[in-house]
């Protein structure tokens, strides 16, 4: 391949949907064998970008190259034909059948033309497997039964399988540990050593970007912002390019005096999840709980928050011992919770924004079992406005909007409830900066206005950022309390580690 041609260049590519344009005469251009980092708000158009590549459009305008020839994407199987994969976001796999099955999908070797050739099957598979370093794993296993970070190299293997020019990876490492994102790190630079297989790779952390990526492309609104060296630009400068503005303090000075004490807990136990939990949060405060996955932090947010039962000890809210038989009763009570999963608990992606924010109103603005779905129009015009949900279209179905705006309408939904203890469980997981900003902005006055936070994080700059006082768990248990002024990202992980 000639290294001064590029693998894939669009030239003054643009796609419109009805009411918006999604990409604007946007230049994008990848060489043999980089991993090209592609960044941006959700929203930004990376995904719309993508999707014309995949072959998802026949109406896009502009011109697209594959090694200096003009081509038309204009289907997925001409998109392939030319040697580019996609890695989505949400796994292709099929769970029940086999890895093989799933490597070598539409390219299964037969015998004679009609029977299968389950040894060349398996070897083929194998092959495959090595690349991305999962050669001990029996091809005959069924996919369900394997970690997320091997069913994510699986689906890498699958890819690979059809020998691309270009992969796409998108968001590739949003449900892996730290742990697995170095391995699934390695594994890119190996295959950069390969040859000429030119990587896309989209992300929204940004410390990922500098550990992989050689080039960088940031988009806005539909628009390229920039292409540069990742050596020649600055996380800051990123952000910057990202949201348009020069980024000041993300988090706001935090005042020292609250109100009264608004919930408690004493010897609270789930067995078998967490076991003797006591804190307090009052009015106007936001308590952090830090601590590594596994720690029990969300079992004691559902436990509090009425999803899960409790088996021992007491829940003091406003000065009164409450017991809530379900999340309807906490939520009467001024108790709401978000969810870390908004996708299989969180949300109702299949209906619209309208009646996903107002879907926790409906006991309370319901007469005599009727619930007239335009009561709720002035709270979602507000929360629409509130949060800049995007597009502000109150009819549009939830699962089209992007990861950030998904989020905005699951805080929302909570927001409407005008809850007097709001507990945050992972609330910027997956989002872009910019949602990340309104967000934090939007947690903090919250607090201003009286509400109890009760902040669960992994981000461990926005939990010191956010948050007045942390309470660490391990292994079911509280093991410290810190005050914000000995709050810092590294104490607050060596005591997640039980150090320090």
């Amino acid at each position: 391949m000639d290294k001064n041609v590029f693998a894939l260049e669009m030239r003054n590519v643009t796609k419109a949907f009805p009411g918006t344009i999604a990409v604007k005469n946007v230049d994008f251009a990848v060489k043999p064998g980089e991993v090209h980092a592609l960044i941006g708000e959700n929203g930004a158009g990376k995904s719309t970008l993508m999707k014309m590549i995949a072959g998802s459009f026949n109406d896009y305008t502009g011109e697209i190259f594959i090694n200096g020839e003009p081509v038309n994407l204009y289907t997925p199987s001409i998109s392939k034909e030319k040697g580019i994969e996609m890695i989505y976001q949400e796994l292709s796999l099929a769970k029940p059948i086999s890895i093989a099955e799933n490597v070598m999908a539409g390219r299964l070797p037969s015998k004679g033309k009609i029977f299968l050739d389950m040894k060349k099957l398996y070897q083929d598979t194998k092959l495959r497997l090595k690349r991305v370093g999962l050669d001990y794993l029996d091809p005959k296993q069924k996919v369900e039964e394997i970690s997320q970070h091997e069913a994510q190299l699986v689906e890498i293997a699958k890819a690979l399988g059809n020998n691309p020019r270009i992969l796409v990876m998108d968001e590739p490492t949003s449900a892996l540990s730290r742990e697995e994102v170095i391995l699934l790190f390695d594994i890119i630079k190996k295959l950069k050593e390969e040859g000429d297989l030119s990587i896309i790779y989209i992300s929204h952390h940004l410390p990922e970007i500098f550990e992989v990526a050689d080039r960088v492309t940031v988009l806005r609104d539909g628009n390229r912002i920039a292409t540069e060296n990742i050596e020649d630009v600055t996380t800051e400068q990123l952000i910057e390019m990202m949201v348009g503005r020069k980024m000041q303090a993300m988090f706001a000075e935090k005042k020292t005096h609250f109100g009264e004490e608004r919930l408690r807990a004493e010897g609270l136990s789930r067995f078998g999840f967490f076991h003797d939990i006591n804190f307090n949060v009052k009015s106007g405060e936001i308590l952090g709980i830090g601590g590594l996955s596994g720690a029990g932090r969300s079992e004691l947010a559902r436990a509090i928050s009425g999803v899960d039962p409790i088996d021992d000890g007491k829940l003091i809210l406003n000065g009164e011992e409450v017991h809530f038989k379900d999340m309807g009763e906490a939520i009467k009570s001024g108790i709401a919770y978000l969810t870390e999963d908004r996708k299989s608990e969180g949300l109702f992606l299949r209906l619209s924004v309208h009646d996903n924010l107002v879907s926790v109103l409906i006991p309370e603005k319901s007469k005599y079992g009727y619930y007239n779905p335009n009561v709720g129009n002035p709270e979602v015009d507000e929360l629409i406005n509130t949060l800049n949900i995007l597009p502000p279209d109150p009819e549009i179905l939830t699962n089209s909007l992007s990861g950030g705006n998904q989020q905005k309408v699951l805080l929302g939904k909570w927001l409407a409830t005008k809850p007097q203890v709001l507990i945050l469980d992972e609330p910027t997981r997956g989002v872009d900066i910019g949602a990340k900003v309104l967000i934090h902005k939007t947690i903090e006055y919250m607090a201003e206005q009286g509400t109890s936070i009760i902040l669960i994080s992994s981000d461990l700059p926005e939990l010191v950022g956010l948050s007045d006082r942390i309470m660490i768990m391990r292994k079911g248990h509280f093991i410290k309390e810190m005050m914000r002024s000995e709050c810092t990202e590294k104490s607050v992980l060596l005591a997640a580690n039980g150090e320090g």
